[in-house]
């Protein structure tokens, strides 16, 4: 174990807020006063240090240097937050010009801010600026659905499949047409010439590898609303990688111990979009 916990008495005022707090559960309230234990089940979140009115929480993971206060005056309101939620648009119609670096680390220190799971952390953001790269990825996709659909064409299989897979034989002239343009050097399909892409992976066997990457890719999307920077989810490049038998974007990306669960293309907006319109939904159940 590669840290401590302890409490400063001197300075504990009793409010129980670390108990409280604690997704472990290793804050007691005994013999009038907390205690720590069975420390090792510490999942390092920091909410026993943050919480503590008075400092009296010492968790050695956690030196005052990492500590950040700030007022609830300080975060956006309700109405602000609500503007951004609904102003965010999947905007792929990107400028010539670069994604400028720093808003570009101010949207992956969003994504690392996200929640994960039992606080594991075992995320990691793939930050693709190579504009060669982004072509190869491009390309890799689009051939990757035409290998994907040319036995889907064949006669036999597709009076036995039309009926049951009704969506993916609707979307195949879409896909040959990207594979077309792509090639013909018409545009870029695929990524839209994106001047950043950024990639969201998880260990393969991490249970919620998934949901954790795509919380990630949400903060890092809103972060760069926040900032002007237009993006998109790449939902045609993980589909492709989904067929790709040869897993052939994480080779091509140096991940051996890591899959892509989430993504995101990045570019400067040619436009932005001063208004927004309201989205259908269904009702909520309520129970």
């Amino acid at each position: 174990m590669d840290y401590t916990i302890s409490i400063k008495s001197e300075a504990c005022i009793r409010c129980r807020r670390c108990e409280r707090a604690c997704p472990a559960g290793i804050f007691v309230w005994e013999d009038g006063k907390i205690q720590v234990q069975k420390e090792q089940f510490c999942i390092r979140c920091g909410h026993c240090a943050d919480i503590c009115p008075t400092k009296a929480v010492t968790h050695t993971l956690f030196p005052e240097s990492t500590m950040h206060d700030y007022a609830l005056s300080d975060l956006p309101s309700p109405a602000q937050v609500e503007l951004l939620l609904k102003a965010r648009r999947s905007n792929r119609a990107f400028t010539a010009q670069p994604v400028p670096q720093e808003s570009l680390s101010r949207i992956i220190d969003a994504a690392y801010a996200a929640p994960t799971a039992q606080n594991t952390r075992n995320i990691q953001v793939v930050d693709v600026t190579d504009p060669q790269m982004i072509e190869r990825i491009s390309a890799l996709t689009v051939d990757t659905f035409a290998h994907a659909v040319k036995p889907l064409e064949n006669p036999l299989l597709k009076c036995l499949l039309h009926k049951k897979m009704a969506q993916v034989y609707a979307m195949i002239p879409k896909l040959k047409a990207m594979h077309r343009k792509f090639h013909e050097g018409k545009g870029d399909p695929v990524l839209h010439r994106a001047k950043a892409v950024l990639f969201f992976c998880a260990p393969p066997k991490s249970r919620f590898g998934c949901a954790d990457c795509n919380l990630a890719y949400q903060n890092a999307s809103l972060m760069a609303e926040s900032l002007g920077v237009a993006q998109f989810y790449t939902g045609f490049v993980l589909s492709g990688m989904k067929q790709d038998r040869k897993k052939r974007l994480p080779e091509m990306l140096g991940l051996k111990d890591m899959e892509i669960f989430a993504g995101m293309a990045l570019g400067m907006p040619e436009f932005r979009f001063e208004r927004y319109t309201d989205r259908e939904h269904t009702a909520p159940i309520c129970l």
